[in-house]
């Protein structure tokens, strides 16, 4: 028997050591059955799980229970992934904490350190993922790191270098001066910051004409090449092939014409520094422009910048302005804000940097990607479809993916130097060849996570078997990072798509809509949250409170809300336990069943065909509110009060049936008090729930017009319940009572408490009366009234009224009726019914 009160402490002990010394999570590649197979969104090492990691691990987590008890070989593969630039910032940061310098270590001791932090930090995401109960297979857990994937690696490094397809040149990238490193434009986030426009002058060479060039980062002036003018710019096209004074510097530098002057913008004229700005890059390499480059990797002022050579990069600025304005050479300062970009990891604001470094050609491999998207059958499907035009945006617009990274922790590039000579491939060339010291940018190897952890490029039973996968579970936010980068990954090296659905979820932000950050102090830890609620609490609430591919707002409400829908159902599981101790079947005869019976078994039907249409199409919000609703108003409210007074052998087996069904729908949802009710079950077909079969509909319990006909009971019962309160008629109140069903007589006197102490032939005249009548049931009650005044009437007519005008708006709004949950949009327009039916019986009171 359950325990009187649910604990989610105790319900959630032990059992996900009990499901993996049972098996249950494992895969079976031989099975006879249809695979089904989800590979996890790695978390990285760097730390705990964010609540983030755990809507996405749970919403895979439903939708591999589901396909488990539907009877497919499911495989959930797990893994994590080593996150370069966030966990060497890690290991670096608790290095120094220990007074060591992490550059100074010899770098096999440096991974050896690393190592260590990623095993600390596995457990604890191992720790984690069990009290989220999330049923991977563990015997085919993965690391990005590990020497099946980094011959993975390898060979797609190799194969697209010897395609043409990887290329070493030297070309402006973003570089993070923090943490000393390259990074690809995804992993610059751009944020609005205060600066100015400094409006200098460059003379005119032999004159005191100056032209006006306005720059946001004088500091870069060192740097200067050219001055630009737009060639069919009238005001300086004669200019161009003269020369201009490079201010502070003193050398002449040439006027160029080039189409990247804007005559429209600012003065028409630009100054051009080949070595720090992209569209620079490109008119130095048009008009053959030195590239001198001014910083030194960590942002400071290199020997080109003269005496301010050290200083920061803010610090030049700052002391270069005064000088411009001590030399005349400062027209003026035009505050403004605008977009700077900052490094994702750590925030430090990027500089465009001439570098060296590895980089992907992009254009024929985003152009097979847009190819196949044409294609129905072999497309990658996105859901909601809205995000498909995301990534077809990504590979119109795409540029070259630089890839090279100045970290220690990561894929070795398999490039090897000798003087001007490159090989690239696995193992040294011989003598003298020295390997490149930089590694591949972590979302290279991400990139192949859906066929490299089926054991790619061998070729594999898991690979022939689970390939594509069936669906990715992800953010929208990184689509550009990951989504986009493994579908032409798995395009080119299989030739198919690497999944064939992409379920996109939002964001969670907190209650007022603002992203979770530490400056915010609003981040919520799942932890916590499962220590306080239980784990099924939190994953009711992030599996039902969101639609796909919009945001979800933590609410601790909601979640209070979600445990309380589980002590619910824990109360009534009690009660059907309590009454079905003695049971020997769940076998029952349809002629033996009650209009409830009959009542019940039909909207369970109905909800079972709904709630698989629903996951089919991955509404998990749409089928765990009606799940809701049914456990709470129609299993519950309803049904359980409808049994008590005659509790029949043939109620027993639909009760049992009933529970049954509703715990199996329910536990992709809540895994852990679904088990616990089913071990619970006097009759049950296994002896877990995780390996029973999931609900099926069956027509031949779907008993339409005796469920129209219970649903006007109800309907009565509810609208005499209704006239009793307004009328505040007490339960020894006499009554007059005809129903023209003797089979709904029981429901009817059972529901509204009459009993023959209500009932009498003789009525006291001094009595007031109050009738209703359907068509099943005449009933009229006597009792005494108590005066009420005018005014308070046409005050409680003036209420609801009000109340009625803010419902009917309510429910005339599509988008509320659309995205609220069900069950609560079902609640709103039922008390706009009862509101409207006592607002007719209190104008008849003000009449009378």
């Amino acid at each position: 028997m359950l325990d009187k009160k649910y604990n989610h402490h105790e319900v959630e002990k032990d059992k996900y050591e009990y499901w993996k010394s049972k098996n249950y999570f494992a895969s079976d590649s031989k099975s006879s059955k249809e695979p089904f197979c989800i590979v996890i969104p790695p978390p990285n090492v760097t730390g705990k799980l964010h609540l983030g990691h755990a809507w996405d691990v749970t919403l895979q987590d439903l939708i591999i229970r589901y396909k488990r008890m539907q009877g497919y070989d499911c495989l959930w593969v797990p893994g994590m992934d080593h996150a370069g630039i966030a966990t060497q910032a890690k290991v670096d940061k608790r290095l120094k904490e220990q007074g060591i310098k992490p550059r100074d270590m010899d770098r096999e001791d440096w991974l050896k350190q690393a190592w260590n932090w990623k095993e600390e930090y596995a457990n604890t995401i191992h720790e984690q993922w069990a009290k989220l109960g999330i049923s991977v297979d563990y015997s085919k857990e993965r690391f990005t790191l590990d020497e099946g994937l980094n011959k993975a690696v390898n060979k797609v490094f190799i194969d697209l270098y010897n395609k043409g397809l990887i290329y070493r040149g030297e070309r402006i990238i973003n570089w993070d001066p923090e943490q000393m490193t390259a990074l690809s434009t995804e992993e610059v986030i751009y944020k609005e910051d205060k600066g100015a426009f400094y409006h200098l002058k460059y003379y005119l060479e032999g004159t005191n004409d100056y032209l006006e060039v306005a720059t946001t980062r004088p500091e870069t002036l060192f740097g200067d090449t050219a001055v630009a003018v737009n060639p069919k710019d009238e005001r300086y096209k004669d200019l161009i092939g003269k020369r201009v004074v490079l201010p502070i510097v003193n050398k002449l530098i040439p006027i160029v014409g080039d189409e990247h002057a804007d005559p429209e913008f600012g003065t028409g004229v630009v100054k051009i520094t080949p070595a720090h700005d992209p569209n620079d890059f490109e008119v130095g390499n048009r008009h053959n422009l030195e590239r001198i480059v001014v910083m030194n990797p960590n942002a400071t002022m290199n020997e080109n910048a003269g005496k301010y050579c050290g200083m920061t990069r803010e610090a030049c600025r700052e002391q270069l302005v005064k000088d411009l304005k001590e030399q005349d050479l400062l027209i003026k300062i035009e505050p403004m804000v605008h977009s700077v970009g900052h490094s994702e990891r750590s925030d430090a604001v990027v500089e465009p940097y001439l570098s060296k470094q590895w980089f992907v050609k992009m254009r024929p491999l985003a152009d097979r990607v847009l190819e196949n998207q044409k294609n129905k059958e072999t497309k990658v499907n996105f859901i909601p479809s809205r995000y498909e035009k995301v990534m077809n945006h990504w590979m119109e617009i795409t540029y070259d993916w630089c890839i090279s990274r100045q970290l220690w922790w990561g894929h070795r590039i398999p490039a090897w130097y000798k003087g001007d000579e490159i090989k690239v491939q696995v193992d040294s060339p011989g003598e003298g060849w020295v390997q490149d010291p930089d590694v591949l940018d972590t979302w290279f190897s991400s990139a192949l996570w859906p066929f490299s952890t089926l054991g790619w490029p061998e070729d594999t039973d898991l690979l022939k078997r689970y390939y594509p996968n069936n669906v990715l579970v992800t953010g929208y936010d990184i689509i550009p990072f990951w989504v986009n980068r493994m579908t032409f990954q798995g395009l080119e090296f299989t030739g198919k798509r690497p999944f064939k659905d992409c379920l996109i979820h939002g964001l969670i932000r907190d209650k007022e809509g603002r992203k979770m950050s530490k400056s915010l102090g609003n981040g919520v830890d799942p932890m916590d949250v499962i220590e306080q609620y239980g784990c099924d609490a939190l994953r009711f609430f992030l599996t039902t409170n969101s639609a796909p591919g919009m945001d979800l707002r933590y609410d601790e409400e909601k979640v209070k809300s979600s445990w309380n829908f589980i002590n619910k159902l824990w109360n009534a599981s009690r009660f059907v336990l309590m009454n079905i101790e003695k049971i020997e079947t769940k076998e029952f005869s349809k002629q033996d069943l009650k209009p409830y019976d009959k009542w019940i078994l039909t909207k369970k039907n109905n909800l079972i065909k709904s709630v698989i249409k629903s996951m089919d199409k991955y509404d998990f919000h749409n089928a765990g509110n009606e799940l809701y609703a049914f456990v709470w108003n129609d299993f519950c409210d309803w049904y359980i009060e409808l049994t008590k007074n005659n509790m029949t052998q043939t109620t027993q087996a639909v009760l049992l049936t009933t529970l049954t069904d509703i715990i199996k729908l329910l536990h992709p949802f809540m895994p852990y008090v679904t088990e616990e009710i089913y071990h619970m079950l006097p009759i049950k077909d296994q002896e877990s729930i995780m390996i029973d079969s999931y609900p099926e509909y069956d027509k031949n319990y779907i008993f339409k017009e005796e469920t129209e006909e219970l649903e006007h009971v109800l309907e009565d019962i509810v609208a005499i319940r209704n006239l009793k309160a307004s009328n505040k008629i007490t339960k020894d109140a006499l009554v007059s009572f005809t129903c023209s069903n003797e089979n709904l007589i029981n429901i009817y006197t059972s529901q509204l408490k009459i009993t023959d102490a209500n009932l009498s032939d003789t009525i006291p005249s001094n009595l007031v009366s109050c009738n209703y009548k359907s068509a099943n049931i005449n009933i009229t009650y006597f009792f005494e009234q108590e005066e009420t005044s005018t005014k308070a009437l046409e005050e409680e007519i003036s209420k609801l009224e009000q109340s009625i005008a803010r419902r009917k708006n309510l429910l005339a709004n599509e988008n509320y009726v659309n995205k609220a949950p069900a069950n609560i949009v079902e609640l709103d327009r039922k008390k706009l019914t009862e509101e409207e039916e006592k607002l007719t019986y209190l104008k008849e009171q003000i009449k009378k």
